[in-house]
């Protein structure tokens, strides 16, 4: 049995289809990662999976329960954790724990016991005393994920959950989820970020206009752009044209230059790159980088919708739960 499902998910908000037929799965202690734009579902799938918000069409379930059906016995198996920190910044870290143990109907003293634990957990033990609004942004991150495992769920949504952080921070972020997981919780991860999706989700779903337009491992995404891609980097930045007069002449397509003295280009597979890799040597273009590699999960999303992930078209809205 999965650890959470749902299909054929439709919500509507006035004229906007936020979902249109979505259908979402994770087996238990994995990670599922739902990739998409601003405006794209996410969230709303999200609220729908979490009991926030009825469908209009479809279904979801967690651990077997009908989140409709059976809101307040799904609620006792989750976590949620949103864009934005959810702390109260009036309350020092533990009071927000404390209070939040005491609602999920834990003892004072078992509510005590439980934000000590979690905030030694999260390193926020020495602030524990302070006001959460004297926290730093990755500080609030962490007390509200720390919030989510309370009460001890089986599944916790985390939307978004590295919005705003910096990359240090970010990193923080993902080895808290890598230990969610190996104490076999399952996780529910939206993002805009490709390569979060690619370092944290045992499997993805890309999403576009509220619908799922492609599912797979990270690996078996890349390989819908199709072939490989042969990175160059001359030691000698002055060569950089004869090295991507190189490549260009094994794979027969055009070399582009996505960064600064280095060249990529489209190959059909290893054997083009053993001979441009002799081609170089032949020539005495000397290298401090040369790879192959399967195409990004950026490039990934642009052959499935036709625009980057962190592009804002004009036509796309974002989710409108606030009008529910």
């Amino acid at each position: 049995m999965n650890a959470f499902e749902a299909e054929g998910l439709v919500k509507r908000f006035g004229r906007t289809t936020a979902l249109d037929g979505i259908s979402l799965s994770a087996p238990p202690g994995t990670v599922l990662g739902v990739l998409g734009p601003n405006g794209a579902g996410k969230t709303t799938a999200v609220r729908v999976l979490a009991t926030l918000l009825r469908p209009d069409a479809g279904r979801a379930a967690v651990g077997g329960l009908d989140v409709v059906r059976h809101p307040a016995r799904v609620r006792r198996l989750i976590g949620l954790t949103g864009q934005y920190a959810s702390v109260d910044e009036d309350l020092t870290g533990a009071e927000n724990l404390v209070l939040v143990g005491r609602l999920l109907d834990l003892t004072a003293r078992e509510a005590k016991a439980r934000a000590a634990a979690l905030l030694a957990d999260f390193g926020l033990a020495e602030a524990a005393g302070r006001r959460a609004g004297t926290y730093s942004g990755g500080m609030r991150r962490r007390l509200d994920l720390a919030a989510s495992l309370v009460g001890r769920p089986d599944v916790i949504f985390l939307d978004e959950p590295t919005t705003g952080l910096d990359p240090a921070k970010r990193e923080d972020v993902w080895a808290i989820v890598r230990r969610l997981v190996a104490d076999g919780v399952t996780i529910l991860l939206t993002t805009q970020y490709l390569e979060e999706a690619d370092a944290l989700a045992d499997a993805i779903s890309v999403v576009d206009h509220g619908r799922v337009i492609a599912h797979g491992t990270a690996a078996e995404l890349k390989r819908v752009v199709g072939g490989q891609t042969v990175l160059v980097r001359p030691a000698d930045p002055s060569r950089l044209a004869e090295a991507a007069a190189i490549a260009e002449a094994v794979a027969g397509r055009p070399a582009e230059s996505p960064g600064r003295d280095v060249v990529t280009v489209p190959v059909p597979g290893d054997a083009a790159f053993t001979e441009i890799v002799r081609r170089l040597d032949a020539a005495g273009v000397a290298v401090t980088e040369l790879s192959l590699r399967l195409p990004s999960l950026d490039e990934v999303f642009f052959t499935l919708t036709g625009h980057r992930a962190d592009e804002q078209p004009e036509q796309r809205r974002d989710e409108q739960e606030d009008a529910a």
